[in-house]
């Protein structure tokens, strides 16, 4: 018997566990908004590979070119 309790027990709290986890956060970002972030980079980050720039040269080509895409 008590085997069966604690079995009981043990699914419902991973039941409350999965719905708060189910469950999105208050500051969750819209899933369009950050991919298109994450596309700027790319975009932005293949441009300062081709123009072969490293260290302060790419940080500022980046934070220009990010700024445009805004």
């Amino acid at each position: 018997m008590h085997t069966l309790a604690r079995l009981a027990a043990a699914v419902l709290a991973l039941c409350a566990f999965a719905a708060q986890a189910a469950t999105p956060s208050a500051d969750a970002k819209p899933v369009e908004a950050k991919s298109a972030q994450q596309n700027r980079m790319k975009t932005c980050s293949t441009e300062a590979r081709f123009k072969e720039l490293k260290g302060p040269d790419r940080k500022a080509f980046m934070s220009d070119c990010l700024k445009k895409k805004a």
